[in-house]
Parts: C-alpha cells; sequence; structure tokens
C-alpha cells in the first residue's frame, strides 16, 4: 500500500456531519472534488482554515463560492515569528524570507482583521501558541499575535479557533486574561481529561481530530470521554493527522466518519447521536 495513496471512502454517515477544521488549499483534489467525496460520506460541510495572509485571502474567497464552505483566517502561531524576525530556512509555504519586524507584524494583522469582517467568514483562527515549532525566540510575537486575534474574534463576533501545541498553561492564561470571545473552539484538541474539565467549565469547544485514534493517543480519548457532548466538534485537520487504520496517508473531508465512529465508541453513544450532536454543535460554534 503506497503511503500516498488516498484512503478509501468510508461507509457513509446517516446523518450529516460537519469537518469543523481542513485545509483544502493544501489537499490534493480540487475544492469541489473534495466537497463531492465529503458529500458522499455526508460530511456535507466544512470550516477552511487560514494560516496566513495569502491562505486566509484563499479561505475567505473559497467561502464566498461555495455555500457549504465556511472560512477562518488568522496568522498561525508559527507565522507570527515568522514574519517578524523572517524565515531564512525557507519552512513555510512562502519559502526564505527577510524578517520584517513589528510593523510587519502589524500589516499582517490588519489584513485579517479586515477579512474577518466578511460575512462568510466565521472564525478566527488558527491562532494560539505552538512551543513545538517555535523557541523562546518566538513567544513574544506568538502572544502579541494571539492577543490580537482575540481582540480581532470578539470585536467582529466571530469564533476564535486555537492552535494550542505544548503550550496548554499559557494559552488557558491568555484566554482568561484577555477574556475568550464567546464562541471559542480549540483546534486538534490536545490537552488531558483534566485541561477537557477547564475548558467545559469556561464552555470552550473541543475539536476532535484523527490523533484520537492513534494507539498511544489514550489521554485525548480520557479528555473526550469527560468533555461534554454539546461542547464537542470533528475535524480532520487535513491533509494531516489521518486516523488509525490509514495513518501517514493523504487526510481529507471525507475520512470524517472514520473518526466520529471512533469517538462515538469512547463516549458510549451510537453514531447517529454523536454526529447529530456534532452537527448542531458546529453550526452553534461558528454561527452559520
Amino acid at each position: 500500500m503506497s503511503r500516498t495513496e488516498a484512503p478509501p471512502l468510508p461507509e457513509p454517515l446517516r446523518v450529516p456531519v460537519a469537518d469543523s477544521h481542513t485545509h483544502l488549499d493544501m489537499q490534493d483534489a480540487t475544492v469541489e472534488e473534495g466537497l463531492a467525496r465529503a458529500a458522499a460520506v455526508n460530511v456535507t460541510t466544512v470550516v477552511q482554515v487560514g494560516c496566513d495572509v495569502a491562505g486566509s485571502r484563499w479561505a475567505a474567497e473559497t467561502a464566498a463560492a461555495h455555500p457549504n464552505v465556511h472560512a477562518a483566517v488568522a496568522l498561525h502561531p508559527n507565522e507570527a515569528p515568522r514574519i517578524v524576525h523572517g524565515d531564512p530556512d525557507g519552512r513555510s509555504r512562502q519559502g526564505a524570507r527577510e524578517g520584517g519586524g513589528q510593523a510587519a507584524l502589524h500589516e499582517a494583522l490588519a489584513e485579517i482583521d479586515a477579512l474577518a469582517a466578511l460575512d462568510h467568514v466565521r472564525g478566527v483562527g488558527e491562532t494560539g501558541l505552538d512551543y513545538f515549532r517555535t523557541g523562546p525566540e518566538g513567544m513574544a510575537a506568538q502572544e502579541e499575535s494571539f492577543r490580537a486575534h482575540i481582540e480581532i474574534a470578539k470585536r467582529h463576533g466571530k469564533a476564535l479557533v486555537i492552535h494550542d501545541r505544548e503550550a496548554h498553561a499559557d494559552v488557558l492564561r491568555i484566554l482568561a486574561d484577555a477574556g475568550a470571545p464567546e464562541r471559542t473552539v480549540f483546534h486538534c484538541y490536545s490537552g488531558d481529561a483534566d485541561m477537557a474539565r477547564i475548558c467545559a467549565d469556561a464552555g470552550y469547544f473541543m475539536s476532535f481530530a484523527g490523533n484520537v485514534t492513534f494507539k498511544n493517543a489514550q489521554p485525548l480519548r480520557d479528555a473526550l470521554a469527560v468533555a461534554p457532548t454539546e461542547l464537542v466538534l470533528v475535524e480532520t485537520d487535513a491533509p494531516f493527522l489521518t486516523p488509525a487504520p490509514y495513518r501517514g496517508r493523504p487526510n481529507a473531508p471525507y475520512l470524517v466518519p472514520v473518526t466520529l465512529r471512533a469517538m462515538a465508541a469512547v463516549k458510549g453513544l451510537d453514531e447517529d447521536t454523536l454526529a447529530s450532536a456534532v452537527f448542531d454543535n458546529t453550526a452553534r460554534a461558528f454561527d452559520y
């Protein structure tokens, strides 16, 4: 089996569901092909997420052109330090670039702010903190960017979509300090059960991705088990985090049923009940 070969279409869900976080611009299929495959298994809605200015523009344009696509726009936590300090190794999709300092970050944030005002943009994200890829020298730029995104989300009445990698305590601290928007989503939830209880108390949505199916992910399953069903979402984060048994192969929105069925087993719910709840939760989270 080739690692690059797309997994087969799963058995369709009986109840429609939404993919709360995907990157159609990073997938092999065209937008139309990706949406058609998803619809074939009853994944009827997707949230397309931007990670930089160009990707956020693309997300907004794609959502404007497709009624079942909603956009989220942001500078990814790893993008902010690259804008400020430069990216000599070209680790992002833009390739190698010079740093532009604070002025360049403020210019990029102004563009995200303008996009966030559009009606078909339903979320501001993915934003947050990532201590896995960014070292101490990038933390100040990440935090400044995160706080700016929180303010943008609140001002425009949009959902805040959080990327939190190895930074749980600081993400929760900044949200509490800045005041979280009315609707806050932890994308690709990566905390444990104790953090899930904190998120539940705050009313934060927790979106689970294909990694909840991985053998070594028992802490994630423990978190899902205690997360209130009315705050649970499902996502692909495609083309990343393909669920087992297809781990390592390309992910896409049509694989949501694989993850959703694994989640239903963890929560002791039948798949129709969970799918129905997740569909409603996603519409509530993104206010569409």
